[in-house]
């Protein structure tokens, strides 16, 4: 019977507890992630190598064109490494290299050197790989999107065992899947990209939309992901691979280095959809993109603090955004903010151009503490290229941060299903609902000088309790009567004490 996704994740879970003492907590991802893709691709490879032997014999069973799959080659197996009791660090590295040769596209992937990992000795290592083994995870035992969303679960896991600093390549899921609904609805062919992949799970997010919400294939979507970290890169690529989705990611800085670019053009590459998640408040090499040769930084001649790239961050995915008059369509963006980039006075004069050219659909701010030991208040900025004709000249303000929208756990707070399907029903209906949400037209929003704060167009104070005046003085009267009652009581106890 195959496992559920509840034992399939106690399963991987344990791998954590056979190698912990042995690699510090916030090395574990390092470890054991590529080594449950390993098993994966391995499994799937030898189900289908054993089908392709059986149909075409052994000279073409080979044959590359056969498999959807990464292939594993001769002596490499997960058998393979299994049957190994000594040096296992070694092979391990052996095995991870000649995956790499094989499969250029897994270049990066593969990071971890578990000969320099000294405590994970043979027996550790050996104990790990037999874990393991107890169940296949080739597809026919283990459904893609079963042991993609357990894969994610285990990059959860370690996000939170690196607290802070998990929260850089980790998205609160529910948070996930609100930007992606803020920007449905898909079609065959569109393009995706995030220019902050992290984990991948932005982009996973609109392929399971596209598949379980909306019907569609998501092998006829293309998503592309740029991440500066080279060993969260490398989590982006597994993640997406064992989730079945084709997915390109590249290890540079989207800001310093944009890798999807038509060089021909000297444009970036535009895409239907933009999805992320930056990281708040970032340094940035602002000396050395003065003269961005893409154009990406031209709202305004000052460009952003070098110590606060958030409109940097902004910018350059405003200009990875599709336009109807060169593109035949828009694109839409869908970009986790901190709350001050709506309001900080000196960054006025990069929202003007923003909304001056009616790319800004809506903006939705949220509860604070949504990350791992991140207190900040964040929001989402929705971008447009391309917004219906109801809708120009308006941007719509949702205030989603109070207690009917999220619940709070031990270290942080979750939005709520229901929540997301509050925000999600405003937007889409373009709704005006007392303090939650109003459509705001742009001459409102130039009279306050571009500034975005929600609270300037939505009433976010808590509802003064409504008093009724009768019942009030009818309460008073009771208790001027008790009072009454009491000092004759006491009046006459004293008489009775002589105390005057």
């Amino acid at each position: 019977m195959p496992l559920s996704l509840n034992d399939l994740e106690t399963h991987l879970f344990k791998c954590a507890d056979i190698i912990r003492d042995a690699v510090d907590p916030t090395d574990y991802k390092e470890y054991i992630l590529p080594l449950v893709y390993y098993k994966s691709i391995s499994d799937e490879f030898e189900k289908q190598y054993a089908e392709n032997l059986e149909e075409y014999g052994e000279d073409f069973a080979r044959r590359n064109n056969l498999y959807d799959v990464p292939i594993v080659p001769e002596g490499y197996l997960w058998d393979d490494l299994r049957a190994t009791s000594d040096n296992i660090d070694q092979t391990l590295n052996d095995a991870f290299e000649a995956l790499v040769e094989e499969n250029p596209e897994l270049q990066g992937v593969f990071r971890a050197d578990y000969i320099a990992a000294d405590a994970l000795d043979d027996d550790r290592l050996g104990k790990l790989v037999e874990h393991l083994s107890t169940h296949d995870l080739d597809r026919d035992s283990i459904p893609p999107d079963v042991l993609g969303e357990a894969y994610m679960d285990l990059v959860s896991h370690f996000a939170e065992e690196e607290g802070k600093e998990g929260g850089q390549f980790f998205t609160p899921p529910e948070l996930v899947n609100l930007c992606v609904r803020l920007v449905d609805s898909f079609e065959d062919g569109m393009t995706f990209h995030d220019p902050t992949v992290g984990s991948g799970g932005m982009l996973i997010e609109a392929a399971r939309y596209y598949r379980d919400e909306q019907g569609g294939d998501p092998t006829k979507l293309t998503f592309t992901g740029q991440e500066v970290n080279p060993d969260i890169a490398a989590i982006a690529k597994m993640n997406l691979s064992i989730h079945g989705f084709n997915g390109e990611v590249r290890r540079e800085d989207s800001l310093s280095s944009p890798a999807f670019t038509d060089d021909d053009a000297n444009e970036l590459t535009r895409y239907d959809r933009v999805l992320a998640n930056f990281p708040f408040s970032a340094n940035w090499d602002k000396d050395g993109l003065q003269d961005d040769p893409y154009g990406r930084f031209d709202w305004h001649e000052k460009l952003p603090r070098a110590d606060r790239g958030d409109y940097a961050f902004i910018m350059h995915m405003a200009k990875q955004l599709k336009r109807p008059d060169t593109d035949g369509a828009g694109g839409k963006a869908a970009i986790v903010i901190p709350h001050g980039v709506l309001f900080r006075k000196h960054e006025g004069r990069y929202r003007k151009p923003m909304l001056e050219n009616d790319m800004v659909e809506a903006i939705v701010g949220l509860p604070e503490n949504l990350f791992q030991n991140v207190s900040i208040p964040s929001g989402i900025l929705v971008l447009n290229t391309d917004k219906p004709a109801e809708r120009e000249d308006e941007v719509q303000f949702i205030h989603a941060a109070d207690e009917d929208f999220y619940q709070e756990l031990s270290n942080q707070n979750e939005l709520l299903d229901a929540g997301v399907d509050h925000i999600v029903e405003n937007f889409t209906e373009w709704t005006t609902e007392e303090r939650v949400s109003r459509t705001v037209a742009l001459d409102e929003i130039r009279e306050n000088d571009y500034n975005l704060n929600i609270a300037l167009y939505v009433d976010t104070t808590e509802p003064e309790e409504e008093i009724d005046v009768e019942e009030e003085l009818a309460k008073l009267r009771e208790l001027q009567a008790e009072r009454d009652e009491i000092e004759a009581t006491m009046n006459e106890h004293m008489e009775a004490l002589n105390y005057e």
